[in-house]
């Protein structure tokens, strides 16, 4: 190509790229622009009555005031949370619909192979920021009449699939977790799916259910009841709540690590802007006096992540659970 027609082409891709550059500046300015502009939702991939949704409904006022307009918080459970999940994932990446997220966020896309990820934890969802961490138990009805891991584990071996587990959805995070147990301790039991965690307690408290893990902040009510035993702290910490109760692998099983937390994504291609303007104002309100004495009081610990840091979180955490699903053999159907 001759030195002229070659300089033109060369103008001509850099006018391109330039224009485009300023059609996509253009776009997103449009797109941030006093945002927000309108009402903001909340989607919750799971039943009302879960923790995260009492979070979400503590921080939808706060986030109100910051923003200025109304935050709503929308329930759409089922299918392992990926429904909600899926739902979101498909709409709008303009900040004007958010999803709230626990680990079973994390741990459902662990039962595909790669091409056939119901939704990508890491590619499809911008973080916005983590906001909580809760420590978890083992729940027992006193029915089973078992008070430790050891006496549980010897009542399922001489009652196979006698034990009702129940978990907040196939694929949802307390399915994974006692799926792993009962892997780990070769035993069997009957799981009970249900659309959320919520009803799991309901039908724990009349004795349907008789085995069911839960965050301390739900399970802390239910043992001073005297209505359900907790048998083991499910992290590798012991809870401040009861200090006594011992973990899981003070117990016998040395890597069992299940600690809770919640957070909030949208959509990929979410402006960089809206992105980072919502995490600086979650991160706001995880550090809110009040907010900080009562989720404290309930169990969880405040965080208030970076967009970038809650990526890393999630990252690591989808490939912690591909890892425990694979190493366990866990089925979806189970």
């Amino acid at each position: 190509m001759k030195p002229y027609r070659l300089l033109m082409s060369c103008t001509a891709v850099l006018g391109a790229l330039l224009l485009n550059s300023g059609l996509a500046y253009s776009q997103t300015a449009s797109q941030t622009a006093g945002y927000p502009t309108r009402p903001i939702t909340i989607v919750l991939p799971f039943a009302a009555g879960s923790s995260a949704d009492i979070e979400a409904r503590l921080y939808a006022p706060k986030l109100t005031e910051a923003l200025g307009k109304p935050i709503l918080v929308d329930y759409k459970p089922g299918a392992g949370s990926s429904i909600g999940t899926i739902f979101v994932g498909k709409s709008a990446p303009d900040g004007y619909t958010l999803l709230g997220v626990t680990p079973g966020f994390t741990v459902y896309p662990a039962f595909f192979p790669a091409d056939k990820l119901p939704y990508d934890p890491v590619k499809e969802f911008a973080p916005i920021s983590q906001v909580t961490r809760r420590g978890t138990l083992m729940l027992v009805h006193p029915s089973l009449g078992v008070k430790t891991l050891a006496e549980y584990i010897a009542y399922a071996k001489a009652h196979p699939d006698a034990i009702n587990f129940g978990t907040s959805g196939g694929g949802g995070i307390l399915h994974i977790v006692g799926a792993w147990l009962h892997s780990a301790t070769n035993t069997k039991v009957t799981f009970i799916h249900y659309k959320g965690s919520g009803p799991v307690y309901v039908d724990m408290l009349a004795g349907r259910i008789t085995a069911a893990p839960t965050v301390v902040f739900i399970g802390l009510p239910l043992i001073k009841s005297g209505k359900v035993i907790a048998i083991a702290s499910m992290g590798l910490e012991r809870t401040k709540y009861l200090p006594d109760l011992k973990t899981l692998a003070e117990q016998g099983l040395p890597d069992f690590d299940y600690t809770s937390w919640s957070g909030y994504l949208a959509p990929a291609r979410t402006p960089d802007a809206i992105v980072e303007r919502l995490g600086a104002e979650f991160a706001k309100i995880a550090r809110a006096p009040d907010l900080v004495k009562r989720m404290e009081t309930d169990g969880a610990e405040m965080v208030g992540s970076t967009p970038e840091q809650f990526r890393k979180t999630v990252a690591t955490e989808t490939a912690r659970w591909r890892k425990v699903v694979q190493e366990n053999n866990i089925k979806l159907e189970e």
